[in-house]
């Protein structure tokens, strides 16, 4: 009888019972009472059921969520969630979506879940590429037909969608072990583990991972429409309403969508030599290039947390608005578009520039093609603001013979660049390809005597054809320079990665621009820039591409150069002011009666006016 006795144990919990106890602590962690009732409510409100089963079908969050049918990406969008859904039992998926599999897709995705699974914050990455990843669909039978007779809770439905059925679960077909590459995608998930470990059942761990996932990838096709959406719900609040961006999906307004969405499909792979993306690019570009890119997930998945049926908006004994009554005004995301930014723009920038930054935010400080290509003009508009800014610039690809086939100012400029050149750094681009870099500073502009200003936060990146960011290094601070032309600098411009300009005598003047490993340059006639990647060098004031690990060169006729100033309305009034100053200081300069050939009574003058002496300048008398 004792020895009966000892071997009584409890039988282990299901997954059922684990995946019901982690639903009920995210939700007491991560959710108000109001959330969750609100959460509930629009899950009983869309929800079909199937004998006691109640679940969420595919064309019932897309509706809900108001996915665009035009990005045809409702069904990639469905495969993420139903693969999300199966937390922390990845191997079970796709789930069915029933309300605990929809607490855990709304939390993870939102990222709400730091608030239990602190642990593993940094792998959500990993979960990310695996709901998005296809295998070799070839042995999807073989996996089905061997677990036919295995007692099952879903299957695969029309169009992808998970539903409840009788047989053992199959999940998403696999490939065969054989490729090393993505051999970090089967180490051990530590946001599984640590949402074991949250409900301290170490031992389930061994059961919660997903098989091996050798050759796994996303399809080129899947991934660019997800983009598509991704760059259409950046800016996203959790109680607006997608519909509200129509506009941006007809006409141009989609075209220049795709373009923008291709040229971040650029930054992973050549959509002409490989089917799709693998862990490993997916693991490396996303952190360097674009660490904000699944941001908007959080807004349009916090739309499950407003009830439609509830208005947050109104107090208790509020009377009902009258019918009829105009909308609330909404603050336009960008004021007003250039040459160069506009919304599509903006959405890609916010891809590694926290969109806190940038939403509602920018303001046009300097346009070359309303206020003139000249730095005098630059510096009138750009100085006097102290916020961050972002300059924009434009052009097309100047031909390899350029230097032949132009001549005046083009090769005049290109006499000044270093006589090694790199190929172009889009192995496809021909000349006349449209190239866009751009500088994010949170520094002001200023002069450039001797060092060159700028600070860690700076940002040097390119958005077309390829999206690309190049972060600042520690081997040099030469980040960014605004030096005008004069008899000791006679090559002057705008240098980003450069060393600054050194003044020489007038008997050797300096001929050459001389290009940091990664650098931009802006000719001081703005026509002509040239941005520079020695990879080789392994980089200087900025650090060399984690996407195209080879030497480029990209000379182009600028065509458009802007600057966008980040900041609100203080900013504004803080310029606009700084600007009446100078006008008064200039209006006060032009009324004083000069001339008169006494030197020093004309500075006896301009002191007596407070224009010199002490810490001003009134420039040069002789």
């Amino acid at each position: 009888m004792g020895q009966a006795q000892s071997d009584e144990r409890p039988a282990p919990p299901s997954h059922e019972e684990l995946t019901r106890a982690l639903a009920d602590k995210f939700a007491q962690k991560c959710y108000n009472s109001l959330e969750l009732y609100s959460f509930k409510d629009v899950f009983n409100s869309l929800a079909d059921h199937e004998g006691q089963v109640r679940y969420l079908k595919q064309d019932t969050i897309a509706r809900f969520l108001e996915v665009p049918d035009i990005l045809d990406v409702s069904a990639v969008l469905f495969q993420m969630v139903s693969y999300v859904g199966a937390f922390p039992f990845l191997e079970d998926a796709p789930a069915v979506l029933g309300l605990e599999q929809m607490v855990m897709v709304v939390t993870l995705l939102t990222e709400r879940y730091r608030r239990v699974l602190a642990k593993g914050s940094m792998d959500r990455r990993k979960l990310l590429f695996r709901s998005l990843a296809v295998y070799d669909r070839k042995l999807s039978g073989v996996h089905r037909k061997g677990g036919a007779g295995q007692d099952s809770q879903m299957s695969t439905g029309q169009e992808g969608e998970a539903v409840p059925d009788s047989g053992r679960p199959h999940g998403f077909a696999i490939d065969k072990p054989g490729d090393d590459e993505d051999s970090a995608l089967d180490d051990d998930d530590e946001l599984v583990l640590a949402a074991f470990d949250s409900l301290d059942y170490i031992s389930a761990s061994k059961h919660g991972s997903p098989q091996t996932v050798h050759g796994a990838l996303i399809p080129a096709d899947n991934w660019r429409k997800l983009i598509m959406l991704l760059l259409l719900i950046a800016p996203l609040d959790a109680q607006e309403s997608l519909s509200s961006y129509s506009a941006r999906l007809s006409g141009d307004e989609l075209e220049n969508l795709r373009e923008t969405a291709d040229c971040v499909l650029a930054s992973f792979l050549n959509v002409e030599h490989a089917p799709g993306i693998k862990f490993s690019r997916f693991n490396t570009v996303i952190p360097a290039a674009m660490p904000f890119l699944f941001d908007g997930l959080a807004g349009l998945f916090e739309h499950f947390l407003f009830s439609k049926r509830l208005d947050f908006h109104r107090h208790a004994g509020d009377q009902p608005l009258p019918l009829g009554s105009p909308p609330e005004l909404i603050q336009p995301l960008l004021e007003d578009t250039r040459s160069i930014m506009n919304l599509n723009v903006l959405s890609q920038l916010s891809l590694f520039i926290p969109g806190s930054s940038l939403f509602r935010r920018l303001r046009p400080l300097y346009s070359g093609d309303e206020d003139g290509f000249s730095m005098g003009s630059f510096e009138t508009k750009v100085f006097n603001w102290r916020a961050p800014t972002i300059l924009l610039v434009s052009g097309t690809r100047l031909p390899d013979n350029a230097s032949h086939a132009h001549s005046g100012p083009a090769s005049a400029f290109l006499a000044t660049l270093p006589p090694q050149r790199f190929p172009p750094g889009n192995a496809g681009g021909d000349e006349g390809e449209k190239l866009t870099f751009g500088i994010y500073l949170s520094q002001p502009w200023k002069h450039t005597h001797r060092e060159c200003f700028g600070d860690e936060d700076t940002l040097l990146f390119q958005l077309q054809p390829v999206h690309d960011v190049f972060r600042t290094s520690t081997l040099n601070k030469d980040y960014a320079s605004f030096t005008k032309t004069s008899a000791s600098t006679p090559i002057g411009g705008i240098s980003l990665g450069c060393p600054p300009p050194q003044p020489t005598q007038a008997y050797r003047r300096s001929s050459m621009i001389s290009l940091g490993p990664v650098s931009l340059v802006l000719e001081s006639s703005f026509e002509f820039g040239c941005f520079k990647h020695n990879y080789t060098s392994q980089g200087g004031a900025f650090q060399t591409s984690v996407a195209r690990k080879f030497d480029f060169e990209d000379r182009f006729e600028i065509s458009s150069i802007e600057v966008w100033g980040c900041g609100g309305d203080e900013e504004a009034k803080h310029q606009a002011e700084r600007w009446a100053w100078e006008a008064r200081e200039a209006e006060a300069r032009r009324k004083i009666n000069l001339g008169t050939g006494d030197i020093e009574a004309d500075r006896a003058l301009l002191e007596m006016a407070g224009l010199i002496g002490a810490n001003r300048s009134g420039g040069s008398m002789g």
